[in-house]
This record gives structure tokens, sequence and C-alpha cells, in this order.
């Protein structure tokens, strides 16, 4: 969408929005004890079914399956360690799922649940099943509702805050808005509790955000994320082309009425090839492959292929298929990619070319290192 045919309102803009991503946190969903709130679901539920009422697709990214699980494991809180969280998550996702089940069927609405790791989104196979299954879904009038699949993922490939993945699937979707509640009612220019903090009613671009303080993490010690988290996920979105409003739930039917609530990020980019804008902001690299001069030209300023006759150093430890980060030769990234050899192989293949390697190794090593599908400048 372009400047000069951008709606004029914030109403035209969300009226506009046939398929919006809606996100909801942990806090908007529990109660302080951290069991799911059946009233907080049902008034949600009640939103959403209105806006697929006139007509708007919806995805729906849902946190609250760690803080589901607490009080039927007698936690108190959020625990730290990995294994305890995935045990909470097991246990509470397929209670959030249930609530969300049965809430939607009573608006005769079905729900289908998808949860997903970065591998997911990433790795090219798994990301052409994971866009297939949200199109069926959507096809077939069902409201998908996504999660990060706690239970399973490691601390190594997560994506760390429902936030970003909520920002991610809009982009995955083809969604034209994305709708982040939370327990704080929009961006403000300092903390929301300072006296004279003022509420942000539009961000325009970067440069809006330059004298804002933004907080951490709320109280409520459910949830992961906070205002950064959020900010983050908006300029993930907005740098692809997609609007996002960011309010509390407590006025999400406002929100998607389009009324002037909250923050709205304008877009400010344009969509991008969907599984790198994953590979860019799901992904860390499991490890560096440090470029010569030329290597990095032919990466940056032709979008070639990174072959290994390129690259000097290899460091840390990965196998094929891990996201791995390309320095330059000061040892700035300059890029991400999917690697095709482990960390152990690639020392003896380092600066021969693709025919020597073929000649000598055969040809399973006359392949790029990266191919430029597969590889995203950052």
């Amino acid at each position: 969408m372009t400047t000069t045919d951008r709606p004029a309102t914030r109403s035209e803009l969300v009226g506009a929005a046939k398929r919006i991503v809606v996100k909801v946190g942990s806090s908007s969903l529990t109660t302080a004890a951290g069991g799911i709130d059946p009233a907080r679901v049902r008034q949600l539920v009640e939103v959403l079914a209105a806006a697929r009422d006139g007509g708007a697709e919806l995805v729906l990214v849902s946190s609250g399956a760690i803080a589901a699980g607490l009080a039927p494991l007698g936690l108190k809180k959020r625990p730290r360690a990995l294994p305890a969280q995935q045990a909470a998550a097991s246990v509470g996702q397929g209670l959030l799922a249930h609530r969300y089940q049965e809430e939607f069927a009573r608006h005769g609405i079905v729900t289908g649940q998808v949860l997903l790791t970065v591998d997911d989104v990433t790795r090219r196979a798994h990301y052409r099943n994971a866009h297939q299954t949200f199109a069926k879904l959507l096809e077939l009038a069902v409201v998908p509702i996504v999660n990060e699949n706690d239970t399973v993922a490691t601390s190594e490939i997560r994506f760390g805050d429902n936030d970003r993945l909520a920002a991610l699937v809009a982009h995955l979707v083809h969604a034209d808005l994305l709708v982040l509640l939370s327990d704080v009612d929009g961006l403000y220019d300092g903390p929301p509790s300072r006296p004279g903090s003022r509420l942000i009613p539009v961000v325009h671009s970067e440069a809006d955000l330059a004298s804002v303080t933004i907080g951490s993490a709320g109280s409520s010690g459910v949830g992961t994320g906070g205002m950064t988290t959020k900010v983050d996920a908006a300029r993930i979105a907005t740098g692809a082309g997609i609007d996002v409003v960011l309010t509390s739930a407590e006025q999400a039917a406002a929100a998607l009425s389009g009324a002037e609530v909250g923050t709205l990020f304008e877009a400010t980019g344009k969509r991008r090839p969907t599984r790198l804008l994953w590979l860019a902001h799901a992904t860390s690299g499991q490890g560096t492959l440090t470029l010569d001069a030329g290597a990095v030209r032919a990466v940056v300023e032709r979008r070639a292929s990174l072959l290994a006759a390129g690259i000097t150093a290899v460091g840390g430890s990965f196998v094929a298929g891990d996201a791995v980060d390309v320095l330059d030769p000061s040892g700035a990234t300059v890029a991400r990619g999917l690697v095709n050899f482990d960390s152990d192989e690639l020392p003896a293949l380092l600066g021969r070319s693709t025919q020597d390697l073929k000649a000598a190794l055969g040809a399973a090593y006359e392949r790029e290192v990266i191919h430029r599908d597969d590889l995203v400048l950052l």
C-alpha cells in the first residue's frame, strides 16, 4: 500500500483490513494465581467473533500455555528453568486450546491449533508446510490459534516472545493488520506510571521513537514480554508493510472497530520474501563464517551465493541446515543464512573453488556453502 492510497482515517484503515492477526498476552487471559480466567477468555472471543461477523479473516496468536499450567502444577509463579516451563506448557496448552474451542463454538466458529518452532518457518520444506496449513485453515473459515511450541522448543531455537511470533505470523499469512493486545493501553513516551507520561497515538516512522523511554515486562509474573518486545514486533511488521495497533485487551473491541485507541504504528516498508523475514528475526546464528572482502562484496552488493572460496574462518559448532552469521573481515555481521555443511566439514573446504572441491571430494561438495535463497542481509 503506497502513501497515496492509504486510508485517511484509523476507521478506514481497520475497515479495509481483510485479514487480521490478533495477539493476546498471558496477563490478559489469566488470574493472578496463574490459571485461565474464563471471563477474560469469553470477553476476548466475543470481540473476535464480532470481527469475524464483520467479514474479517482472523488469526489469533495467544500466549498463556505456561501461565495456564502453573496452578494445576501447584506453582506460584512462572519457573525460570526450561524443563519446568516445558512441563507447565504441556499441561497448560491443552487447557488453553480447550477453553478457546468451547468459547468460539458458542459463536459457530471452528478453531485449529498451530504450534510453531523456529525450524517450522526457517527451513524451506517446513516453511512451505506451515504456509500451506494456514492457507487451508483460512480457506475453510477456521480461526487458527497459534502459540510457540514451548513443550519441545529449546533455548537455542525459541522465538523468545509471542509479540515477535505474531509479527512474523502476520507476514506469513499476508495479513493487512496486526493488533497487539496487552495490559497497557498503548505506547507512552515514558513509563505509564510516571506523572506526565503521554500516550503516543501514532508512530509514523522510527524517528518518532527516538525520545521514547521503553519499559520492560510488567509485574504480573506470568508473561515474558514487555513494551520493548511489542515495539520490536511493530518494527518487524511495519517494515514488512503491515500496520500495527497496540492497545489493551479491554480496548480490543474499540481497536477492531477502528476507534482511535492505543497506538497505531504505520507501515513503513514493503512486503519481503516471507521465509527470509523469519530468518532475519526469528533465528540467531549458531556459528559464524568470516569472509574476505571480495566475498563480502559478492554477497552484499551482488546478492550472490556464498562459496567456500571466499570464507577465511569458521566459528562455533553447527550442523547443515543451521542458521549462521556471516561476518566481514572486521568481524561485523553482514548477513545470516542456512548453511549447507557441518562446522567440522568446512575448514578443509576454505579458499577452494567449487570445481576443485568437486574434483577432489566429489559432486556433493560442488554446492554453495549458503545459497542466496537462504541468505538474508542484516
